[in-house]
């Protein structure tokens, strides 16, 4: 690698951080370039060459640009490691793991992460509803984990590092994690990973 790979974040979005924790993971040197995004940087010229849709997270791999979490998350795991081990070993590996990245677009995007896109940023949208759809999600989850140690296998994958980000800071946004032993085990299990790096937190309100 030439020189380190750019991260263009904000520094409290569950995005940015799932990309940031798969670059510590992997062990691949970064830099952060933190968008002052409240002053429209992320909808700046330079940066829609960047992310045509002026979101974040986006990188910039000495020359190679690319947008979305998820997508990032798969390039670096096919480029600098052992893909088997993060995308999947078997096509069935492979479905389940692909499901998970299906749930952080749809579920938890709209539900713990909208959640704490209102109590954080004041986003105009339905917290009591999203909060019910975090709870219902995490029901699921926790019914799931009582099978395995991890989301998708019985390793570590990309599954859960796009997880990850917005059930850890799910209390941000009003949704307790207290009736989910099985989850905060699993929490627990990926932040005791060596290289592990957290996201900032911020404060907890009245949960629910």
């Amino acid at each position: 690698m030439e020189t380190p790979i750019k991260l263009y974040r904000n520094p409290k979005s569950g995005h940015c951080h799932r990309v940031q924790l798969m670059l510590s993971l992997l062990d691949l040197p970064y830099e952060t370039v933190d968008l002052d995004m409240a002053n429209g940087a992320h909808k700046a010229a330079d940066y829609l060459r960047l992310s045509p849709l002026g979101q974040v997270p986006a990188i910039d791999d000495n020359g190679t640009t690319l947008s979305d979490s998820n997508a990032i998350l798969i390039y670096l795991a096919e480029k600098y490691a052992d893909s088997a081990v993060w995308l999947g070993s078997t096509p069935l590996e492979r479905a389940h793991i692909q499901r998970w990245l299906s749930i952080a677009a749809g579920e938890i995007a709209s539900g713990p992460a909208a959640a704490r896109l209102v109590a954080l940023f004041g986003a105009n949208l339905d917290q009591a509803a999203a909060i019910a759809k975090a709870h219902t999600l995490f029901a699921a989850i926790e019914s799931n984990l009582g099978e395995s140690r991890f989301l998708a296998t019985d390793r570590l994958t990309i599954a859960d590092i796009a997880a990850y980000s917005y059930i850890a800071h799910a209390p941000e946004g009003g949704v307790s994690l207290s009736s989910y032993p099985k989850i905060r085990e699993w929490l627990a299990r990926i932040e005791s990973t060596p290289r592990f790096v957290g996201m900032a937190r911020s404060p907890v309100p009245v949960t629910s």
